[in-house]
């Protein structure tokens, strides 16, 4: 086990880069396996979820070589049809095998996949357009293992009854080899998700989305080799930006793009924060006393769910009172515990909703007494305490609160981190952080 030590009150300055999206690379991971050619994958993160899932493509039978960020990947044949409790338990994209094991080997045996606990995130969705695509999907609880068969897919009309992105790209990765034209309706629109049908493109594959939230897959022989380039994760954008803000310094975010990002330009503007779009990059930098805003998360474009934690952070720096409400996970505010022991005001509140089962992206009745949103005051004084990560983007958040906090603040958890920031503390050293990795 390791921990964070963060001596806080430090400007950053100067220019970082960020890795690959985490959400593209995991999926392009899954889609890899469904040729038995190799598959390049440029500009991958080396973060722990990239290992792990590299790790279960290795016990799959398959080979994954690395150089540098370049992941080479080839699944000549499957030597079996089970993913192991353990390195399921680690990841929630495991379960996201079941589609290249039921194409490939008529069958696939999974556990009910792991990651970081924010709430119900259920498999169901997946599991009901997989059977209406032919598969026989049984959940077996006195295993904890999914046990399906599958002897050849075909096409369906299929509507998600909710935003689901993994769900999305699972359907179309199936879909890609299965008889017939399948349909999604009301699917996710995330930007990642473009890409994955990129690259399913470029290995053969006949994809395209013809309307907002509609795709439409006509479904192929055989999918060949491809090489893709995974674009810049927008949440270490988001991340770095915040880090810029609440240190009053100014940082250059190389290969930002505005175009993915206008949820939390829009906001930017709002709280009187600076930002610059460059050519080569977006630079955010402290120009003026931040002013309180309050934002409601939401499914793409909206302003992201993975992106609300490190803004709270940020509105406890801001003049006035600002309120979060997630509407997109049921349990997603873990951080604020810890906010509050450096010093945060921050209170739950349960906003008022006409419609909860239109405005929330998971069932309210089944969390009905939970609160789904925080009300934040500041600017408040943040100081040095010892404090637990709950997840990744709370990981995140925490070490953000940290670098303006007066005093040293230990972070427990930084494995979580981890998960989706590659050399976190090493990149936020070189803006001129004070912050040190050390052994328990």
């Amino acid at each position: 086990m390791e921990k964070y030590i963060v001596q806080g009150g430090t400007k950053l300055s100067g220019t970082v880069s960020v890795s690959g999206a985490k959400n593209v690379a995991l999926k392009a991971l899954v889609a890899a396996c469904l040729t038995d050619e190799e598959v390049v994958i440029k500009n991958a993160p080396l973060i722990s979820d990239i290992s792990v899932m590299i790790d279960i493509i290795r016990e799959l039978g398959g080979t994954v070589t690395i150089s540098d960020h370049e992941l080479k990947v080839q699944v000549k044949q499957f030597a079996h049809s089970t993913i192991s409790l353990d390195q399921a338990s680690h990841i929630r994209t495991s379960s996201m095998f079941l589609a290249p094991l039921l194409i490939r080997t008529q069958q696939a045996v999974i556990p009910n996949p792991g990651g970081c606990r924010i709430g119900a995130r259920p498999i169901d969705r997946t599991v009901e357009g997989l059977i209406q695509m032919g598969a026989d999907i049984d959940y077996m609880s006195e295993d904890g293992y999914f046990h399906a068969t599958a002897h050849g897919l075909h096409g369906v009309t299929y509507r998600f009854e909710k935003n689901t992105h993994t769900g999305t790209e699972t359907l179309i990765i199936a879909a890609v080899l299965a008889t017939g034209k399948t349909i999604l309706e009301n699917a996710a629109e995330e930007p990642e998700i473009d890409e994955l049908i990129e690259l399913l493109n470029a290995m053969g594959a006949k994809i395209k989305r013809t309307d907002k939230r509609t795709i439409e897959i006509e479904g192929v022989t055989k999918l060949h080799a491809a090489t893709c380039t995974i674009r810049p994760d927008r949440n270490e954008i988001v991340t770095f930006a915040i880090a810029a803000f609440i240190t009053k310094g100014d940082v250059l975010v190389q290969g930002a793009k505005e175009d993915v990002l206008q949820a939390f330009l829009m906001k930017l503007d709002e709280i009187g924060a600076g930002y610059e779009v460059k050519n080569d990059g977006i630079r955010f930098f402290y120009q003026k006393p931040l002013q309180a805003a309050s934002v409601t998360t939401a499914i793409y474009p909206g302003f992201m769910t993975d992106w609300q934690a490190p803004w709270a952070v940020l509105m406890t720096q801001a003049e006035g009172e600002s309120t979060v409400h997630e509407t997109v996970f049921s349990n997603r505010f873990g951080y604020v515990s810890e906010l509050r022991k450096m010093g945060a005001k921050i209170t739950f509140i349960h906003p008022e909703v006409a419609n909860p089962q239109e405005v929330y992206n998971f069932d309210p009745k089944e969390n009905e007494g939970m609160p789904h949103a925080i009300a934040i005051t500041g600017p408040s004084p943040l100081h040095d305490a010892v404090v637990q990560i709950s997840d990744l983007r709370a990981g995140a958040s925490l070490v953000l609160a940290a670098l303006a906090a007066k005093g040293a603040t230990v972070i427990h958890g930084v494995s979580l981190i981890d998960r989706g920031y590659e050399s976190f503390e090493e990149r936020l050293h070189l803006l001129g952080a004070n912050i040190k990795r050390v052994n328990e």
